[in-house]
Formats: C-alpha cells, sequence, structure tokens
C-alpha cells in the first residue's frame, strides 16, 4: 500500500495539480445540478454546470495532452463541443428574451 501510494504521487508538480483543479470542477458540476434540484424538487441543470463543465474539461484536456494520455484527450474532446455549444444555446435564448421584451417604436 505504502508503494502504491508512493507512486500515486510521485509526479506531484504544475501538471498534476492542474489535473486535480480540473477534476474537482468537473465533479463540482455534479454537486451544484444535485442542490439546485434539491432546492426546487425537480431535475435543473443550471448555468453553472455547463462553466464548470468547460472549464474542468479544458484543464484536463490540457492536463491529457500534456501527459499524453489518450484516455482523457478522448474522453474531454467531444465534452467540450456540448459544453460549449449549450452555453451558446443559453446566451441566444437570454439575448432573444431580452429583444423580445423591448417594446418596439413604430415611426409616425
Amino acid at each position: 500500500m505504502h508503494d502504491w501510494l508512493a507512486r500515486l504521487f510521485s509526479n506531484l508538480d504544475a501538471w498534476f495539480v492542474l489535473g486535480i483543479v480540473g477534476q474537482v470542477m468537473f465533479s463540482g458540476r455534479f454537486l451544484v445540478q444535485w442542490l439546485v434540484s434539491e432546492k426546487h424538487a425537480k431535475s435543473i441543470v443550471p448555468v453553472a454546470f455547463w462553466y464548470l463543465s468547460i472549464a474542468g474539461g479544458i484543464c484536463l484536456m490540457v492536463y491529457g495532452l500534456q501527459r499524453a494520455e489518450p484516455i482523457i484527450i478522448l474522453g474531454q474532446s467531444f465534452g467540450l463541443i456540448v459544453y460549449a455549444r449549450n452555453l451558446y444555446f443559453i446566451h441566444r435564448e437570454k439575448r432573444d428574451a431580452k429583444t423580445e421584451t423591448i417594446p418596439s417604436v413604430v415611426a409616425e
């Protein structure tokens, strides 16, 4: 067990820290989603979920690329596109909602 722990933490460097930060953000999105859903007593995906997804995904992708870990690279590649696309839809919907509430001025 001691050898396994020593091997597990043998590569403590800035890249390791980036990977841990990415994983914590990536996992934290589930906590945010769960808490918001519990508060409203129904399944809700808050905007913070997508921001944590993309921030954690970018950190993990950079970590995977630097460490040349194909499983992490493959796992994050498609996800980053989905997270970015969801944020795009959210912001577009908010923008469209604002323009619909502005009364139109009719020139006479």
